[in-house]
């Protein structure tokens, strides 16, 4: 299992604390520093669509009309802390942010 997000991101430390408390084996991907490569964003982007853009966030809101106009790869490569959070990857399939339905799907709670 992947949980891609940011170190800093409150709701990405919660889903490892309790991935990890369901006994899952979470591997942690800071794609602050550790960007993400082309064909990774293209899978995600592919598999969320503009969903994996948080238009809700403070880098969002601040960004250009320019930015807000390109596609949500180009927004994920110039500025990976757009992308909502977490995403997880366990065992081929895509959770987007930490739900009650990721939840549930991941942890059995």
């Amino acid at each position: 299992m992947i949980l891609y997000g940011i170190s800093t991101c409150d709701t990405c430390k919660k889903a490892i604390k309790a991935l990890e408390a369901a006994g899952q084996t979470v591997s942690f991907r800071d794609v602050r520093k550790d960007p993400l490569s082309d064909a990774e964003i293209e899978t995600i982007v592919g598999e969320f669509g503009d969903r994996i853009i948080n238009k809700t966030s403070t880098t969002y809101r601040g960004a250009s009309d320019f930015f807000k106009a390109s596609d949500a790869d180009a927004q994920i490569r110039s500025q990976p802390t757009v992308m909502k959070r977490p995403v997880i990857e366990a065992d081929g399939r895509w959770y987007l942010g930490w739900d009650q339905a990721t939840v549930e799907a991941l942890t059995g709670a």
